[in-house]
């Protein structure tokens, strides 16, 4: 038995950030009814690449059942009442004030549904001056400044992923895993209340800080800021090799077994992390050169020997046939799709992931082990 079987969700989504948190909730058991308007959750059209479907949509809807209704009807809305009155969590993350137009405000359903745990996800939350902002991942990368601490010096830049979304159905997955924990000891549901700019701000602490300080963070594109060597180094077939250096003994290792020149340490210039800091174009340089001496194959086997952290530079073909990555299958209206797992493990606990949904391939409402009757 999964961790949450038995229970049911109620997901009103689009996009990325729901899916994310409604996805792993599928994946734990849960059955996950996904609202979709007549015309499809809009990330179906992202791209074609996962055999001429999104590859958002395929790697984020897996295991859930596509309930099509159209919530500008009166019918719609009533069919839509019905799921919530048999649900667990009411997750949804449409434009503010949206549910409320239609008859479901939160207010109401916390008094009707007292046991209901309700997730909503914003831009920018309930009130303040921006909380009617339209808000995509790459606005509030920039918004937030996470965008103005990536990249190289030319300018900021955006991170290569929706990092914004999967941050935000993250953080919703673990508050409605707190709600449930929380309503088994109480009884009681929640009103759980997630923005992406407050999510964005909180992983923000860090820069924040430093700036508030005095010492605002450069961009440094694979470079670290207060740490030195720390970057990427080709070897002499021009493979890109990051290293990270963190201690004094590293320093002296990398040195001796991989430079060869034990003696490096001995001078002023190199001789503890500041003056590195302090020196680091010579210190790159000293680096650079040595590596641009060997091939990717025998740096790679000097570093491991030597217990120095590094990483290849990978592109996303080298990821395909990383021989650490691990996959799952999932069928489609398609066909089956191949993709990345997901990253937790449960020793013991064979894994089984469902399929994705044509839209409105599911038309029955699901009934909860006990439903929860509305109070007078």
């Amino acid at each position: 038995m999964l961790p949450l079987e038995g229970l049911i969700v109620v997901s009103v989504e689009q996009a990325v950030a729901a899916p994310f948190c409604s996805s792993r909730l599928a994946d734990a058991g849960a059955h996950v009814v996904k609202v979709e308007r007549p015309e499809g959750d809009f990330a179906r059209g992202y791209d074609a690449a996962a055999k001429g479907q999104s590859s958002y949509f395929v790697w984020l809807n897996r295991g859930k059942n596509s309930v099509v209704i159209d919530l500008a009807t009166k019918e719609g809305r009533a069919a839509l009442e019905e799921l919530i009155a048999s649900a667990d969590v009411l997750l949804q993350n449409l434009k503010p004030g949206s549910m409320d137009k239609l008859g479901f405000s939160l207010k109401r359903l916390r008094k009707d549904y007292p046991a209901l745990i309700c997730c909503t996800i914003s831009g920018y939350g309930d009130d303040g001056p921006y909380a009617d902002r339209k808000a995509y991942d790459l606005l509030i990368q920039a918004e937030s400044g996470l965008a103005s601490i990536t990249g190289g010096p030319e300018g900021p830049s955006r991170v290569g992923i929706s990092v914004v979304d999967i941050a935000t159905g993250a953080t919703a997955h673990a508050s409605i895993l707190e709600a449930l924990i929380a309503r088994g000891r109480t009884g009681k549901g929640a009103d759980i209340r997630i923005s992406m700019f407050d999510v964005m701000a909180d992983w923000m602490a860090v820069p924040l800080i430093n700036s508030e300080a005095g010492n605002p963070p450069k961009r440094m594109a694979l470079a670290h800021p207060s740490i030195a060597p720390y970057g990427v180094f080709n070897s002499r077939d021009g493979k890109g090799i990051l290293i990270s250096i963190q201690s004094e003994r590293e320093w002296k290792k990398l040195c001796a077994e991989v430079l060869d020149q034990p003696d490096l340490p001995n001078d002023p210039r190199f001789a503890n992390m500041v003056e590195r800091v302090r020196n680091r174009s010579l210190t790159d340089k000293t680096v650079a050169d040595s590596f641009a001496t060997m091939t990717r194959v025998d740096l790679l086997k000097r570093l491991a020997d030597a217990d120095i952290a590094f990483a290849e530079v990978n592109t996303m073909a080298d990821l395909a046939v990383h021989p650490h990555l691990r996959r799952i299958e999932v069928d489609t209206p398609n066909g089956k799709v191949s993709y990345a797992a997901p990253a937790a493990i449960f020793i013991g606990e064979e894994r089984h992931y469902g399929a994705v949904p044509g839209i409105g391939d599911h038309v029955e409402i699901p009934t909860a082990p006990r439903i929860r009757s509305r109070q007078s």
